[in-house]
This record gives structure tokens, sequence and C-alpha cells, in this order.
């Protein structure tokens, strides 16, 4: 990990239109707000009974809204679950209550509701990037989330958590980097309760929480400060943020589940027999009738450990096939899943956009590195061990949204580098 002391002035004093907060929320909100109600978004299609409306998340928000509990993550009645974590199925159960089940009024508040999460991340963005690179490559940052269009699909298109997990994650990342200028045990509270509300949303982001706890220890040591007492506070104060939902999991189901119960069945899906790389969505029970019949029978915690024992067997009778498996994951978490036969040359060039927004933001990371340019030991951290369990299971391009607002600050500070570089290099002489 990398810091230095000669960090650059902290003054959001900048005045103008261009860092103001209220206006890059205003317009991103306003923006979303406009795709969603101009393309019709929030008119889901209404097949296998309002699936696509949230998918298991939103089956399960129907069936809190119907009063049958956290469950029914499929089609029918099959009990309760741990399949999802809790938090998004409630804010849908909400709506759902409020505005009617699967209702044009209740996808218009939750589509409207992430736009807000989305819009919302861009003070966080603008607030690392001044930090870490200045207040050019912050105010660029800010504005790109707030109006690039393959950020506002997530948002204005999907009801699942994805958009709620970025501006958590952003936060955190946020937090972690200013942590060192302030003491009192308040900050170590207010740092566990917003890993307590991440993991509750979306447990893919802990792979986040020792880096960043890691990170705050070795800045406030070289401050001669001590932080032992404040990491006990806050991963108290995480375990006591689950501990309600994980004491409800066993009493329901019958096992320690600290948070989500599927990790064994998402590990099949990407590794079996027709393994490629991408998920085997044949075989989800959402899509695959004898599965959803062997989850009915078996019960969740059955069928899930079923799967996973297929999942090890296959990957421990060729450990070289399942790095390979891997390998092929990497590339394409980084470099957007295969083009479908349906429209390559759209998917061609989604996958170009895709990688070269990649190996931008790569660019830049290894710039931060090699100038020291603070935090950039956190940016490494959070884009090695992030991605890791969409390695070993399987990619999506949604996967990598909660990460989107880092890589974008580091692809635009490569870009002004660039930029910069070839303002200084020595014009030709005219002939």
């Amino acid at each position: 990990m990398t810091a230095t002391t000669n960090r650059p002035s902290f003054d959001l004093s900048q005045p103008g239109f261009r860092s103001s907060f209220f206006w890059m929320v205003v317009i991103a909100l306003a923006l979303r707000l406009g795709v969603i109600v101009i393309g019709h978004t929030y008119n889901f299609k209404t097949a296998d009974d309002n699936f696509s409306f949230g998918w298991e998340m939103g089956r399960i928000g129907r069936s809190l809204a119907e009063g049958q509990g956290f469950g029914n993550p499929f089609e029918g009645t099959t009990g309760p679950t741990a399949w999802e974590a809790p938090l998004y199925p409630f804010l849908i159960a909400g709506v759902f209550r409020t505005f009617g089940i699967y209702s044009h009024a209740s996808a218009l508040v939750l589509l409207a509701v992430n736009s807000v999460f989305s819009s919302l991340t861009c003070i966080p963005i603008f607030l690392i990037a001044r930090r870490c690179f200045g207040w050019k490559v912050a105010t660029w940052s800010a504005w790109l989330w707030a109006l690039l269009p393959s950020v506002l699909y997530w948002c204005t298109r999907w009801v699942w958590e994805t958009s709620l997990a970025t501006l958590l994650l952003t936060l955190i990342f946020w937090r972690a980097l200013v942590f060192e200028e302030k003491d009192g045990m308040a900050r170590w509270l207010e740092f566990g309760l917003l890993w307590g509300v991440a993991a509750l949303t979306n447990p893919s982001l802990l792979s986040f929480l020792p880096i960043s706890t890691l990170w705050i220890w070795y800045c406030r040591g070289k401050r001669g400060k001590a932080s032992v007492a404040g990491i006990f506070l806050s991963a108290g104060i995480v375990l006591l943020c689950i501990a309600p939902w994980t004491l409800r999991n066993y009493r329901v189901l019958g096992r320690f589940i600290p948070i989500r119960s599927n990790f064994g069945a998402e590990l099949r899906l990407g590794n079996g027999s027709g393994a490629n790389g991408l998920w085997l969505d044949y075989l989800h029970p959402s899509k695959n009738s004898h599965q959803l019949q062997l989850y009915r029978e078996s019960g969740e915690i059955a069928y899930v450990a079923a799967r996973k024992h297929e999942a090890l067997a296959y990957i421990r009778a060729d450990w070289t096939r399942f790095f390979v498996l891997s390998f092929k994951r990497f590339v394409y978490f980084w470099d957007g899943l295969p083009a479908t036969s349906d429209s390559p040359a759209f998917g061609d060039l989604k996958n170009a956009i895709f990688l070269v927004s990649s190996v931008l933001a790569f660019c830049g990371l290894a710039l931060a590195l090699r100038k020291r340019r603070p935090a950039a030991g956190l940016f490494l951290g959070l884009i090695l061990a992030y991605p890791a369990v969409y390695y070993v299971t399987f990619p999506h391009p949604r996967y990598r949204h909660p990460i989107e607002p880092e890589l974008g600050v580091l692809m635009v500070y490569a870009i002004a580098e660039a930029m910069a570089d070839r303002d200084k290099s020595p014009r030709a002489a005219p002939s």
C-alpha cells in the first residue's frame, strides 16, 4: 500500500456551476427520471408472472407484502429463504404495500429511488477524486458519472440493489480515505454502521472490508495513532447489524447463515458440465423446471448444499480446467461478456468500450502507484479484492457496477495525465 504526506489540500470552495454538488445531483437525477418516463422503463414484461420485475428480489418483496414472510424467491410457494440479502427486498415490499404489487406505480417509485442512489453517488466520487487527484479530475469524474449512458442503465431498468450498493461502497471508500483526519470513537461507529448496512445490502462488498480496515490502520499508524480499539468497535457494530438476520436464518432455516445462503448454487452455475466461463443459466431454478422441483422438494439449504457438492467435485476433478475457466471469467469481467448471435456488431462495440474503460482504469492505477498519489494502494486493494468471487463463480456487467465510480476516477486521471504530458511536450519547430 502507498501513502504520502504531501497530499493536496481539501478545499471545496471552488466557485461555479461545475463543482456544485446541488447541480450535479439535480441534473443527474433529472436525466435518470427522464429516461424512466420517456423510455417507459417502468413497463416491465408481465411474462412468467412479472418475474423480470425484480426477479428473486421482486418475488421476495411480493411475499413480504402479502404477509407470507421473507420467502418464495421463485415461482409459487417455496417457503422461507435467505437466497438474497434482506435490505432491498424489504424496500421492495414497502413500496408494493403502498403502491401495489408489480404495478407501474411501484416500478416508477423503485426506479426513482434507484436513481436517487445513483445521483447521490456523484458526491463521494467528487470527494475521492478531489483528494487524490485534484479539482479538475474530481469535476470531470463526477460529471461523467452524472451523464454517462452506461451508468444510467442499471438504475433506470433494474429493480435491484445495484445502485444502493454502489453508493454505499463509494461512501465507504471515501470514509476510509479521510479516516485519519479526525480522532474519536464516533468515526469508528459510523464506519461500522456503513459496513453493516452494506453487508445487509450486498455481502459481496465485504471483500473490501479487510482492505479498507488495513488501510485505515496503516495510515493512522504512520501518524502514531492507535486503531486497535476502534477496529474492534467497528467489527462489533457490523456483527450487531447482521446478528438479527443471522439469528432469523438459524431459527427459520436451521443453519448458521450470516446473510445469504446461495453461494453453493452460484458456484455450481459457473462450474460443471458445459462450463465455459459464463453462468449456466439453464440450470437456474428460475429457468429450469427440474431444478425448481428439486429446490421445492429438498428445501433451500439441502438444494444449495447439493449444488455446492457438484461444483466442488467438478473443480477437484480437474484443477487445470478450473484455472482456465477462472482466467476466462477474469477476462469477461474486464472485457465484457461475449457478444450474442442476435446482435454481434452491437455486442462487439459494447465489449470494445468495456475493454477500453478497463485499460484506462488500469493505466490510471499504474500512474497513481508510480507517482505515489494518495490512496493508490486503496484503489489497488479494491480492484484486487472485490472481483475475486466472480472469478470463481461467474461474471456479469452488473457485478462490476459497484466499483465503477473508482474505475471512473482512475480513467479520468489517466486521460488528464496524458493530456498534461501532451501539453508539456515540445512542439515541433515550424518549417
